[in-house]
């Protein structure tokens, strides 16, 4: 558990490492664009790892004093951190570089969030169709066993 926070909190520091140092020499966003993708990341895998732990860690961890304290200030440093990329970027390439890539991210994520949600409502139509096919297959196949078995009965009766 421990390990897994130090990951991400890890992968944003040397993120952030990266940034600074290649931001100088950079000649468009692209030359930082991994820095950036680690940089979220790094948060991300530190929000997950966060919110995970407050569901499975007992109360007493959970609550104490050490836990919280380490997690409020985590999060403030990653929050400082991102501030000060942010400015970077944007002293680097312009006003509104770094709200221009975070709102592109969003985008980009609301809009897999979207398809994936799409792919699911269609599986579960796909799966729908397919049991309603099944119930007229049976029901079909139900009526030609009885068919077959009445006129059966019909020709055995007869002879």
């Amino acid at each position: 558990m421990i390990a897994e926070t130090l990951a991400g909190i890890a992968l944003f520091k040397s993120a952030v490492d990266g940034i600074k140092g290649a931001i100088g020499t950079a000649n468009d966003v692209s030359e930082i664009a991994g820095y950036i993708d680690k940089l979220f990341e790094g948060e991300k895998q530190v929000q997950e790892r966060r919110n995970k732990k407050a569901s499975a860690a007992g109360l007493a961890d959970q609550f104490g004093v050490e836990t919280v304290a380490s997690e409020i200030i985590d999060a403030k440093l990653a929050k400082e951190k991102m501030y000060e990329i942010s400015q970077l970027v944007d002293l680097r390439f312009g006003p509104g570089t770094w709200k221009s890539i975070v709102d592109e991210r969003a985008r980009r994520i609301q809009e897999a969030k979207e398809m994936a949600a799409a792919a699911r409502k269609k599986k579960m139509q796909e799966a729908k169709e397919f049991e309603e096919n099944m119930k007229q297959v049976v029901l079909v196949s139900t009526v030609v066993v009885l068919s077959v078995v009445f006129f059966v009965f019909l020709f055995s009766i007869m002879l």
